[in-house]
């Protein structure tokens, strides 16, 4: 099975973490690893030590160390204490961005998120764990009594929001053409210096994602050997671990192959098959770039554009325009995708039917100009 520089982080971020962490949790993800993937595993225990953080910040565990607080903290929470836990994390708020001062509430989706999280503990602690008694840790499972609220819209619903937040028609062509013409006449002097530096790094990165659909976490894990320019795809590791083959148009191909041509001499990075695809100067040797740096580039970039958009934005750009050009065809978009369930294809053939109503009012725009011409 493949192993992707993402799976082997937070494998390492797991093990670190787990060291905060009491006895029984260390317990929780050795009897998980075989079922849930280190990245799941790492949220979860991350949402522990909120969870467990939140406890000592009340008083609830009278410790002041997470390691420290015993099962039974945990087995006699009362209902009012876990859900005055998940009202103080619906109402936290965070900051967008590490460049921005934006702040935002917590999502229900990861609220929910946390919910599951701690029922997973609490079925462990209640139910699956045996100790030397044959007795699990305790039997009163406070988390059962919570209630998980379901997000739910319809295709419909979610379609116009996503309609919303992505470039629709030739927005991201003018976006891409924005970046590389336009946008150095609006920067400054020392923005300007930055911007010539990876101009070629981050145009193949926008590029990429608005030619292929891909994921953040598949295009850092991108690696020299993983790009065929003469069929025009890259090898990518899915959700899962799973290696899979994506198409990239010949545009996001042109733009790739300008960036290796500078690569090495401006980064100093080798052409071993192993390395790393997009790198960055640190100490004055060759880093992958992270997650989050990329992350931080789509922003920048698309903010100076229009509006400021994830990389998963323009993963939905690409799918909306591939559901358009190919007619809907939902095979060929799930497998671009690496989606294993049709709904998820779906939604971006809504799309494209929210962008046909409003062509269709334009269009009609006409009929209401030339009886306006004749009254």
């Amino acid at each position: 099975m493949a192993i992707s520089k993402q799976h082997e982080k937070f494998e390492n971020q797991l093990e670190l973490l787990l060291k905060e962490m009491p006895a029984y949790v260390v317990e929780y993800v050795d009897a998980k690893q075989d079922i849930r993937s280190p990245i799941t595993l790492f949220n979860y225990v991350r949402d522990f030590r909120d969870f467990f953080n939140w406890l000592i910040s009340e008083g609830i565990a009278k410790c002041n160390q997470i390691k420290d607080i015993p099962p039974e903290t945990l087995a006699t929470i009362t209902l009012d204490e876990a859900r005055n836990y998940f009202k103080y994390l619906s109402r936290k708020k965070f900051k967008v961005s590490i460049n921005d001062d934006e702040t935002k509430q917590i999502d229900p989706k990861t609220v929910n998120r946390h919910k599951s999280s701690l029922r997973s503990l609490f079925k462990y602690l209640t139910i699956e764990a045996e100790l030397d008694n044959n007795e699990p840790y305790f039997h009163r499972n406070v988390m059962q009594k919570i209630e998980v609220t379901k997000v739910t819209e319809t295709f419909n619903e979610r379609a116009k929001n996503l309609t919303d937040k992505i470039f629709i028609g030739d927005k991201d062509l003018e976006f891409l053409d924005y970046i590389k013409r336009e946008h150095v006449h609006s920067l400054s002097r020392s923005q300007l210096n930055y911007f010539k530096r990876d101009r070629e790094r981050n145009i193949s990165i926008l590029s990429l994602f608005l030619g292929t659909g891909i994921r953040v976490n598949e295009l850092s894990n991108l690696r020299i050997k993983d790009i065929d320019f003469t069929s025009k795809e890259i090898s990518v590791i899915r959700k899962g671990n799973k290696k899979d083959t994506v198409s990239v148009t010949p545009s996001a191909m042109e733009d790739l192959h300008t960036y290796l041509s500078i690569r090495n001499e401006r980064y100093k990075a080798g052409n071993g098959e192993n390395e790393f695809v997009y790198v960055k100067l640190f100490k004055n040797e060759p880093k992958p770039l992270t997650n989050r740096a990329i992350e931080e580039i789509v922003y920048k970039l698309t903010k100076a554009f229009d509006k400021r958009m994830s990389p998963h934005k323009l993963r939905h750009t690409y799918a909306t325009n591939l559901a358009e050009q190919t007619n809907g065809d939902i095979p060929l978009i799930m497998s671009q995708l690496g989606h294993t369930s049709s709904d998820i294809s779906l939604l971006y053939i809504n799309t494209t039917r929210e962008k046909a109503r409003l062509a269709a009012e334009a269009l009609d725009k006409r009929r209401e100009m030339r009886k306006d011409q004749h009254e």
